[in-house]
Formats: structure tokens, C-alpha cells, sequence
């Protein structure tokens, strides 16, 4: 039974996006095709970077959108 379940777990994780080390919870690098500002209240507004429109913006909090790539000033 335990042949069996390494089995399934080798199985399952070698269709898992490789991002190490495993099993930390974190994004290595920014999401592509996306950059943020600064509005002048405070919040981040998150842009698409190849149409230029405008997609989120962040009212729960003013702090910046994890992952996603500050615009230069």
C-alpha cells in the first residue's frame, strides 16, 4: 500500500510547475504582461503592459500588488 501511494504522489508531481524550493508558497520572479503604479490616493493600480489599460485596483489595502512589477517613475 505505501508502494502505491509514493507511486501516486511521483506520479501527480511530475505535472507540477517546478518553481524551487517546493512547497514554500512563493512566486520566483515577476508575472509577465503586468506592471503597477501609484494613484495619487495611495493605492496600486495594476496595468496590463501590452495595452496599456488599466485591469485591478488595490482598495483593501495601500500596499503594492505581490509579484507584479513596479513602473519606473
Amino acid at each position: 500500500m505505501v508502494n502505491a501511494i509514493v507511486l501516486i504522489v511521483f506520479i501527480k508531481g511530475a505535472y507540477m510547475a517546478k518553481n524551487p524550493p517546493v512547497g514554500d508558497s512563493q512566486r520566483i520572479g515577476a508575472i509577465r504582461q503586468r506592471s503597477q503604479t501609484q494613484t495619487p490616493s495611495g493605492h496600486y493600480v495594476k496595468r496590463d503592459a501590452e495595452t496599456g489599460r488599466f485591469m485591478d485596483v488595490k482598495t483593501s489595502s495601500k500596499e503594492p500588488f505581490k509579484g507584479v512589477r513596479k513602473e519606473g517613475k
